[in-house]
């Protein structure tokens, strides 16, 4: 792999996730975008937290956290994936949901319906760690001899011992064929590539929390070597059980409180989430052969374990330093070239020092954060701060995360950073805490990103990714902006029966794609002057809903009425103005700028990221502090 990334780098070509308060991949990233805390207390669908929740560390069998983040209710059809109704009860549901995420990121990708000859060099590697849930009730099912033994020692015996074994068995799914197979970790991945028809290699790989990027590492050597032409990978876990928190707490690595608080002051733990996060990856040229979409460029990629150390579940900074080395090394890219850096960033105080000191470290070895080089600055983030820990998933997480951040120009927001850690030594670095969405302005060179991940065991690795285009022509954003919503046709109750049947398709099916295709139609639509036409801005599909009734109840009340505008924003014209005199535009006098002032205009659209950076690249060649960071600066 040594400078073989430099040499054939890997396109993302789709992409797929399930995380906390996400069902989608779109939700993810608007969470992202609109710094969600998605930490929430623990479901009653999960786990009862009066049987297992103390907030006493020292309780034996008990765990002090309460805290997490949980995947939403997902829509399973066994039929669809071939799978018989009777065995879902013994097949873990991440071997479920495995499924539905790999169909959608091959959705994602265009290839779903890919031709036999694709499928044949396509393969699936995953990161899943240890046993699945599943097996915990199968094993429970097993210790009957035990309470046996401890009703017969409790002088409860024969035909009431007898029942009270019975009842206790029925509370665990019963071991059947399809127990085994329903259980086993492997499985995720080989249920995909049976469903999916894929012909490539399919397997799953355990390197603890850094499990996902140890997938994604092992498909990239697939493509590399020419041994597949397309992956899917990435990490599995929705395992946030008991036995889960009593892991952790025992550990223990929980903070007490309720939010996990990567690189601040008062950072004190960590919490878990669940999740499932895949990619689609190709050789770039192969990508670029067959017009896919891609979202950024993997450049390089670093492995290392930590050697000999104190313990091998403590930290070392060497070891995490010889992945970052060799990941730009690979890359063939100065590590002074990137600007976002999504770290590992559990919350954990050892963890998160021993981390962030080394960054600091070795950027400060290729950043002189002098005046000399006062345009060059790195911003760091972890998505844990909004969804947890999602142990074996989490460097998918982060990785989609950045993928994404490349896509759309944006510096993501970390949270819960009141007060950064004055421990981490990040006065006087390049390196800084980015606590605020913000747009991401080229310097003139490719952005570019870095991704950690480490794992209990000492296994460290880091991936390099680069932006694929400079900027967007055409339409780019997956999450959620306000869009113009406009509707017309020849007569007011035409128009009142052209919107009942689109809200009646925003409200039974799918709302988050019928809400996009109506911004289409509402950009490219040519509205004849003698039409009736209605239109409002909305931010989501929700609130289009909403406007869209109230809009039919006026047009319902008014309908020869030539004008009218409602209180939330409606504005409604029988027919088109005259356009016939002359345009006057006005502008407002100057003195009203503030901070930030435009932010999301710059998040959001490329023509006003463009003007700030040739505006940038003016003030740069006078050696004067740039616009942007004067506009929008680092928190």
């Amino acid at each position: 792999m040594f400078r073989k990334l430099h040499e054939t780098p890997i396109a993302i070509i789709g992409m797929a996730a399930v995380f906390p308060q996400a069902h989608n991949l779109r939700e993810f990233w608007d969470n992202i975008v609109n710094k969600v805390n998605c930490i929430e207390d623990v479901p009653p669908s999960r786990w009862n937290i009066e049987d297992y929740y103390d907030p006493d560390p020292t309780v034996p069998d008990k765990t002090y956290s309460k805290r997490g983040g949980f995947i939403p209710e997902i829509d399973f059809d066994p039929m669809e994936f071939g799978l018989p109704p009777n065995i879902l009860e013994v097949t873990d549901v991440s071997q479920m949901l495995g499924l539905v995420v790999a169909r959608d990121a091959m959705i994602d990708a265009g290839y779903l319906d890919a031709p036999a000859e694709v499928r044949d060099r396509t393969g699936v590697i995953l990161g899943v760690g240890g046993g699945q849930k599943l097996i915990t009730p199968l094993t429970s099912r097993l210790q009957y001899p035990v309470w046996r033994r401890a009703l017969e020692s409790s002088g409860i015996t024969g035909e009431d011992a007898d029942r009270i074994i019975e009842k206790m068995k029925a509370a665990y799914i019963k071991w059947e064929e399809n127990s085994f197979p329903g259980m086993l970790g492997n499985v995720i991945a080989g249920r995909i590539a049976n469903r999916l028809d894929l012909g490539g290699t399919n397997c799953v790989v355990d390197a603890a929390c850094a499990s996902s990027m140890a997938a994604m590492k092992l498909a990239i050597s697939d493509l590399i070597e020419g041994r597949a032409d397309m992956m899917i990978t990435g990490g599995v876990d929705t395992d946030n059980s008991p036995f889960m928190y009593m892991c952790f707490s025992k550990t223990p690595a929980f903070t007490p409180g309720d939010v996990p608080r990567p690189f601040d002051e008062q950072s004190d733990g960590m919490l878990v989430g669940e999740g499932i996060g895949m990619l689609v990856l190709k050789r770039l040229e192969d990508a670029e052969r067959d017009g896919d979409r891609i979202y950024a460029v993997i450049r390089g990629i670093g492995t290392s374990s930590d050697g000999r150390f104190k313990s091998i579940y403590a930290p070392r900074g060497e070891g995490q330093e010889r992945a970052l080395q060799r990941a730009y090394d690979d890359a063939g890219i100065s590590p002074s070239q990137v600007q976002l850096l999504e770290a590992h960033g559990t919350g954990t105080r050892a963890g998160d020092l021993t981390e962030v000191t080394t960054v600091v470290r070795f950027f400060k070895q290729h950043i002189d954060h002098t005046e000399a080089d006062k345009y060059m600055a790195i911003a760091l983030g972890s998505v844990k701060s909004q969804i947890g820990h999602a142990k074996a998933a989490a460097g998918a997480a982060g990785l989609i995360k950045v993928a994404l951040a490349l896509h759309h120009k944006v510096l993501p927001a970390t949270l819960n950073v009141d007060h950064p850690n004055p421990k981490l030594g990040l006065d006087e670095s390049p390196v800084y805490v980015n606590s605020q969405t913000r747009p991401w302005i080229s310097n003139g060179e490719p952005r570019r990103a870095g991704v950690s991940s480490f794992g209990f065991g000492g296994t460290n690795y880091h991936f390099v990714l680069e932006e694929y285009t400079p900027d967007h022509a055409g339409q780019y954003r997956i999450h959620h902006t306000s869009e113009t919503v406009v509707f017309h046709d020849e007569t007011p109750q035409m128009l009142i029966n052209k919107m009942r049947k689109v809200l009646n398709k925003l409200q039974s099916e799918d709302p988050d794609e019928q809400y996009l295709n109506l911004a289409r139609y509402s950009r490219v639509t040519n509205i004849p002057a003698d039409h009736a036409r209605v239109g409002f801005v909305s931010a989501s599909p929700q609130e289009a809903m909403e406007l869209m009734e109230a809009a039919l109840k006026f047009l319902e009340m008014r309908k020869n009425d030539e004008e009218w505008q409602h209180p939330k924003g409606i504005f409604y014209r029988r027919r088109a103005l005259d356009l016939s005199g002359k345009v006057v535009a006005l502008f407002s006098g100057q003195g009203s700028q503030y901070v930030e002032m435009g932010r999301e205009l710059a998040i959001n659209f490329a023509t006003i990221r463009q003007s700030y950076a040739e505006i940038d690249k003016l003030f740069k060649q006078d050696n004067l502090p740039l616009v942007s960071n004067v506009v929008f600066p680092p928190p």
